[in-house]
């Protein structure tokens, strides 16, 4: 349903001479059917399945809007034109294909069908997904949404180099008989490629050479590294995906589809409904381009902070979206914020800078009262209606299409990510720095108390200090707050980092989003390093109990680095990349108790 409201002196007409009335005008260039409800806050147009409650914000959309049909962009993109984003077509007219996914893995559906068959036959249990971003998020979508249907295997997302994680899975599934999915488009991911060596080796140690590449896969692109080498340790089976799609556009190719499959979906449902909602897409009059028409206009109003509310049962779809509008938007000083995961409060805690998104099952309507509520606060909503679950086929499209066209209202180029680059660089330097000396560069503590060290630009006495000096002499209206976790993903500390985060965001009315490392580097990173600046970094890191080590080669013993390690330079590297960029970071390090450690942290910010 899309309501959209619109002033009265727009439409010309007398509110209570239109109330329930079904008509068809033409406003500002903009030819809509509507039917005219009025209220006390103006008319709303009222369609099936959305709505654009944008209040005050509704002229500024509006205007942009009709931009939008007069300059036919979505009719653009669908033609390829990369001036829609920038003079130059690199990385652009070879990154559109997500605009045919649907129909492309269509035709695909007999081979995932027939591999599907073979992995059922032999008796596969369990299924370990190893990527990261784009590879990981949307097969993690399918687990948590779907499940496994009867008789099919059990699929898990594995996305982090901490080495309990790792551990954790090596234990769970040794005694499984477990097909290993290599996900990665560039076939050179740095934790994709330590995840399958590391597994490799444990599965040969179990079942021997001839057998241990039948149960491994590789999705990945033509040509890429990864495909040479699963074609020597004959894998059995490489998905060879659309070279032309990008990692946080590729739900509905092989990286989203054959995970989906694997697990019992019905992906001829699911991408016959993503179809025909990008058939109906090929124009401006269409929910996708008033989305990202939406996103991006309230956004440049100063509404850059997108807040997520979702039905229980699809919330992991939150994820999804927040890699593709952070990294497709975060550059060249601008950046829409996704705001994933924050429990929804009172409006007094929410400032200006807010545009809430609530996408619920129609009949699950338990945030409606809370949504109301801030809608008559005055907050511009938007709300979404899925009938059931495959109803999600059709949103990975939209909110793909959203955001290219959002790309275009903010003048940035949706396709690339110019920034993830340098936290990179930085980490291979930390590790080619530990290769040679033994050590990872050290870093000044500005306080310890032996079990937990401090790093930053603060003067402080105490643990309990640290918190409040860092956020109290940094922020500013506007400002958002990232809590980046380099520990195991675990659902007990879950529980402790979300109550740090909202004690955060209700003392200083501000957005917090919470993220693991190295997973959220390939989903939000770009956005911290490329935005205006407004980000404010605490990072926690943790010393390694039980590390492991990381073949250098599958297959072989030899080995110069391990996850723990990894691990580290990835979070030095990304904390000097926003350093460099004059960004404000403030570090905890844990020496061991991580659970005892964050409870200190959360309990000094009170």
């Amino acid at each position: 349903m899309i309501i959209i409201s619109i002033p009265l002196r727009i439409l010309n007409q007398r509110m209570d001479c239109l109330n329930g009335i079904s008509i068809s005008k033409r406003i500002r260039g903009i030819y809509l059917k509507v039917t005219l409800i009025a209220n006390n806050k103006g008319i709303t147009m009222d369609q099936s399945k959305y709505k654009l409650i944008l209040g005050k914000y509704n002229d500024f959309f509006v205007s942009t809007f009709d931009t939008l049909i007069k300059e036919k962009i979505i009719e653009r993109i669908w033609n390829k034109d990369h001036t829609v984003w920038s003079n130059e077509p690199s990385e652009i007219t070879n990154r559109l294909g997500w605009l045919v996914s649907p129909e492309t893995s269509l035709n695909a559906f007999d081979e995932i069908d027939r591999f599907v068959n073979g992995v059922k036959e032999e008796g596969f249990t369990k299924i370990l997904l190893m990527g990261m971003g784009g590879s990981s998020l949307a097969p993690e979508v399918f687990s948590l949404v779907f499940g496994s249907e009867e008789g099919y295997p059990e699929l898990f997302v594995l996305d982090s180099t901490d080495p309990e994680a790792v551990l954790e899975y090596d234990k769970k599934l040794s005694s499984e008989k477990t097909l290993f999915i290599v996900s990665t488009k560039s076939g050179g991911t740095v934790e994709t490629f330590s995840f399958m060596k590391y597994f490799y080796n444990q599965t040969l140690k179990r079942i021997g050479k001839d057998e241990t590449g039948k149960r491994f896969v590789a999705i990945t692109d033509p040509g890429s590294g990864l495909e040479k080498i699963a074609g020597e340790l004959n894998f059995r089976k490489i998905f060879l995906n659309d070279p032309d799609i990008g990692g946080r556009y590729s739900a509905l190719s092989f990286f989203g589809i054959v995970p989906a499959a694997l697990i019992g979906i019905d992906i001829k449902k699911l991408l016959k409904s993503a179809a025909g909602i990008s058939s109906a897409s090929k124009t401006g009059d269409s929910f996708a381009g008033k989305l990202g028409a939406a996103i991006a206009e309230l956004g440049n109003q100063g509404k850059d902070k997108l807040t997520f509310i979702m039905s229980k049962e699809i919330s992991s779809f939150g994820g999804w979206a927040e890699q593709l509008i952070a990294e497709s938007t975060g550059k060249n000083g601008e950046g829409i914020l996704p705001v994933d995961g924050e429990s929804v409060e009172n409006p007094e805690y929410y400032s200006e800078d807010r545009l809430f998104v609530y996408i619920h099952l129609k009949n699950n309507i338990k945030e409606r009262a809370a949504v109301k509520r801030i809608t008559d606060a005055g907050h511009p909503v938007i709300e979404i209606i899925l009938d059931d679950i495959y109803d999600l086929g059709q949103q990975f499209f939209i909110w793909e299409l959203a955001t290219a066209v959002a790309g275009w209202k903010l003048g940035i180029q949706p396709f690339d990510q110019p920034d993830v680059e340098s936290a990179k660089i930085l980490a291979k330097q930390m590790v080619k720095e530990y290769q040679e000396k033994g050590k990872l560069p050290e870093q000044q503590a500005v306080f310890s108390d032996g079990e937990i060290k401090i790093f930053g630009d603060i003067k402080i006495n105490s643990i309990d200090e640290a918190l409040k000096v860092f956020l109290d002499n940094s922020i500013s209206k506007g400002s958002y707050v990232a809590l980046q976790a380099y520990i195991k993903p675990d659902q007990k500390y879950d529980k402790i980092l979300q109550e740090l985060r909202m004690k955060i965001m209700k003392h200083y009315k501000t957005a917090v989003t919470l993220g693991y490392g190295p997973r959220f580097l390939h989903s939000t990173g770009q956005l911290h390093k490329g935005d205006a600046g407004k980000g404010l970094f605490i990072q926690i890191t943790s010393s390694t109990g039980n590390d492991i080590q990381i073949p250098d080669n599958p297959g072989e013993v030899s080995s110069t680095i391990s996850f723990g390690i990894l691990k580290s330079a990835q979070a030095l590297g990304d904390m000097q990349a926003l350093l460099n960029k004059g960004r404000e970071v403030l570090r905890f390090d844990f020496n061991k108790n991580v659970m005892e450690s964050l409870k200190i942290i959360s309990n000094s910010f009170n």
